[in-house]
């Protein structure tokens, strides 16, 4: 793992791009996180600005249990949701990271969220490591 700032889990790996993608889709739903929204930024880019950029796709994803459980302490921290994933090519190698819900959470002046946040990390930790593992 590697850790270039305070609000993030991140690795590298060789895997291939689309093969990474599936890898974290799969880590994520056995951890029980759907997939709410997927962003191609490169294909954006492309279609709005006409600008040419390295693979790069935003996962939004959501564990319902947890989220349900955030909202109900805070109604506000939907504008912090959901769970990002993003991965996007580094030329020899893809980078894996994933928003890191302790710091985010840390605005949330509530105890009890920050222990949802926790549980969530944990997950998501999971995840990054089961990507670091395979590749």
């Amino acid at each position: 793992m590697k850790n270039d700032n305070n609000f993030s889990i991140t690795t590298e790996t060789k895997l291939g791009f689309d093969e990474v993608i599936e890898l974290a889709t799969n880590l994520l739903a056995e951890r029980g996180f759907g997939i709410l929204t997927e962003i191609d930024v490169k294909a954006t880019l492309k279609k709005k600005l006409d600008i040419d950029y390295k693979p790069y796709r935003i996962l939004g994803a959501c564990n319902p249990s947890y989220a349900h459980g955030a909202l109900n302490l805070e109604p506000y921290i939907g504008v912090l949701m959901p769970c990002n994933v993003v991965v996007w090519d580094n030329g020899d190698h893809r980078i894996v990271t994933a928003m890191d819900p302790r710091a985010v959470f840390t605005i949330v002046d509530k105890t009890e969220v920050h222990e949802v946040a926790k549980e969530v990390y944990q997950k998501l930790y999971e995840v990054i490591k089961g990507i670091e593992e395979a590749g």
